[in-house]
């Protein structure tokens, strides 16, 4: 299984790409060494640097008839990757 989950394409994220970082919600356990093999191996790109952010789940509640249901959305973890000057992620190629 891949380390990688999914690129994240939000506005914030997308501006990002202008300076040559993308982001990337990546498994939790994934350290940036393995984050850094992954990326070059799937783009063919020079990861300069990483850095990663760990998130943690927002607690949710709903009300119904028997009572007060509580939960919690799941944790994740993004990769925010910097690529050599020149070198580009294209996230539409394969549209």
């Amino acid at each position: 299984m891949s380390i990688i989950k999914k690129p994240i394409v939000t506005e914030k994220a997308t501006s990002l790409n202008e300076k040559g970082q993308y982001a990337f919600e990546v498994e939790r356990t994934a350290n940036k060494v393995e984050i850094k093999k992954e990326i070059e191996k799937l783009y063919g790109v020079t990861v300069v640097g990483i850095s990663t952010i760990r998130s943690q789940g927002k607690l949710k509640s709903r009300f119904t008839k028997t009572g007060a249901v509580t939960g919690r959305r799941a944790s994740s973890k993004k990769a925010i990757v910097t690529v050599k000057d020149g070198d580009v992620i294209d996230f539409y190629s394969g549209i």
